[in-house]
């Protein structure tokens, strides 16, 4: 993720209208964080950005043969995990009394 610091200078522009409500809304929220207008917008826009770009779904193909095993393995019934099963059956950490 390319982050701006002193060896990368932002020098790139972005042109942005804004209703007076918004900008009041803007530079008020930007106050109470101690930041500059630029640096409460590119903040707020890079993680959203990054928000949208880590939902991102994956993808991936199969062949045929491929395919039918993938769809075998999800159709077996699940295997007996005792492990698993005492896990579940013990309370829960917070419910514990000291």
């Amino acid at each position: 993720m390319a982050v701006s610091t002193p060896e990368q200078p932002r020098d790139r522009r972005f042109q942005l209208r804004a209703t007076a409500r918004e900008e009041t809304l803007i530079k008020v929220a930007a106050e109470r964080q101690g930041v500059n207008i630029t640096d409460f917008i590119m903040r707020s826009a890079r993680e959203k950005a990054e928000k949208r770009r880590s939902q991102k779904q994956t993808r991936f193909v199969l062949n045929d043969g491929q395919r039918k095993r993938f769809m075998q393995a999800l159709d077996r019934p699940p295997r007996e995990k005792p492990r698993l099963r005492k896990l579940f059956a013990e309370s829960h950490v917070a419910e514990r009394v000291p």
